[in-house]
């Protein structure tokens, strides 16, 4: 049966996929691949833009069932199976009192597939989603199913937060969850030079602050959330379909076909675009605020930065845009993240600044993400692990300190290869290759 992902960029027809209800499950069908010569990839939703989850012999899908789901309301520890999408578990931890403390801007991946890409949320005092992980289950190469935390299996823990799935097949995930609260958003549009000028004070205002560029336009449509006890303004039904169906992604949908068909069109486009899409003041769950829907299908590429380098990775990039994205009516989007102490995490050993350039699907995109990565990449970027860059594991090394020493793991865990594809074998290089 074909697999392809979200963006219908990624496709293949893996020999075999294996639906695990539980951990035994995923036991037998890597001990079943080790029988049998195959590798094993696990599939999550498909919200990868690269190669990273392409199963090349057996696709499996590892537990999802919410009912394994297991929570602590005086720790706070939330243990959730591999497979569970966010959304199906932010809802359910919101009916626990509990809630994920920061989010990225979409909720469809597994919780699996969010921490071993890397997904983080916004916020200069707050870190990805990896860094609320506490323990992990994952099965290994040879079938062995070991749990890991800080105190048992350090070394294979401090990996398998973002582990690209090159360590093994990750059963449950065990995540520090905090009392449920809500957000209080304030989307705005402002001139892009007040933006830039005062970006540290915005940053520094708000818990959770971000930024959305038009390319062609000199207008940022800004989106502050910030933690609240109020419990509005809130936005109804009709409101809401407005905001994120119908000018959020219907809208959107028909400029993004208006831009390509006529692309002269494209800066009052995305002047009304900007205006529109950012106009809005609510108070909602916490993880309503952090995500949107996406129904508007792209391709993306995103790098992060060290936070001091922001205005220069701008300009360079908005140089890039004039160049090459004539007919881009996609955002750019720019947010912001702590440093944390995982290995390959891109905002590892440094405060981070991200920006992610999209392209509608079907539109060219190799020269515009090929002129922006170059600025990017020579700012010292390091490439989201599940949005395109054409970083290979010699160039990837120079920039994460830890690169070799996660490449080791994964050469005592996987000698053979199990877990790997052609992607996991350009950005860490092939399993054994580190010691010839």
């Amino acid at each position: 049966m074909t697999w392809r992902n979200w963006a219908g960029n990624q496709r293949t027809d893996p020999r075999r996929t294996v639906v695990a209800r539980d951990a035994g499950d995923v036991v037998e069908a890597v001990k079943g691949a080790e029988r049998d010569g195959l590798r094993v990839k696990a599939l999550g939703s498909g919200h990868s833009f690269t190669a990273i989850a392409v199963p090349e012999d057996i696709a499996l899908r590892p537990p999802a069932d919410p009912g394994l789901l297991l929570t602590d309301s005086t720790t706070g520890l939330v243990t959730a199976p591999a497979g569970l999408p966010l959304h199906r578990l932010n809802a359910l931890l919101w009916e626990r009192g509990l809630a994920l403390p920061n989010l990225g801007d979409i909720e469809a991946q597994t919780v699996a597939g969010a921490i071993s890409t890397g997904t983080h949320g916004t916020g200069a005092t707050h870190r990805g989603l990896a860094a609320q992980v506490r323990a992990l289950e994952i099965v290994l190469a040879d079938g062995s199913l070991i749990t890991c935390s800080a105190t048992e299996h350090p070394e294979v823990f401090a990996a398998a937060r973002i582990g690209l799935g090159a360590l093994g097949v990750l059963t449950h995930v065990t995540l520090q969850a905090v009392p449920a609260f809500r957000l209080h958003a304030v989307e705005t549009a402002m001139p892009l030079p007040d933006v830039l000028a005062g970006l540290d004070e915005l940053v520094a205002a708000h818990e959770h602050f971000e930024f959305y560029w038009f390319p062609h336009t000199d207008i940022a449509a800004t989106k502050s959330n910030n933690r609240t006890e109020a419990t509005g303004p809130t936005r109804g039904r009709v409101a809401e379909w407005v905001g994120d169906d119908l000018l959020g992604n219907g809208a959107f949908g028909l400029a993004c076909r208006l831009g390509a068909a006529a692309p002269r069109l494209v800066p009052p486009i995305n002047r009304r675009m900007a205006a529109q899409m950012a106009a809005a003041e609510y108070v909602d769950r916490s993880y309503r605020v952090f995500t949107s829907p996406r129904r508007v299908r792209f391709l993306e590429m995103e790098y992060g930065v060290p936070r001091e380098a922001i205005h220069e990775a701008l300009a360079g990039l908005r140089a890039a845009a004039a160049r090459h994205a004539r007919a881009v009516t996609f955002p750019v989007e720019v947010r912001f993240a702590a440093a944390d102490d995982i290995p390959l995490s891109t905002a590892a050993g440094r405060d981070s600044a991200y920006i992610a350039v999209h392209v509608y699907r079907g539109q060219p995109h190799e020269a515009y993400f090929g002129a922006v990565e170059t600025v990017l990449a020579g700012l010292g970027g390091r490439p989201h692990w599940g949005k395109l860059h054409t970083q290979t594991a010699a160039t990837l090394r120079e920039r994460y300190p830890a690169f070799d020493g996660f490449v080791a793991v994964r050469d005592r865990l996987d000698p053979q290869g199990r877990f790997t594809n052609a992607y996991l074998d350009r950005v860490l290089g092939a399993p054994g290759s580190s010691a010839r």
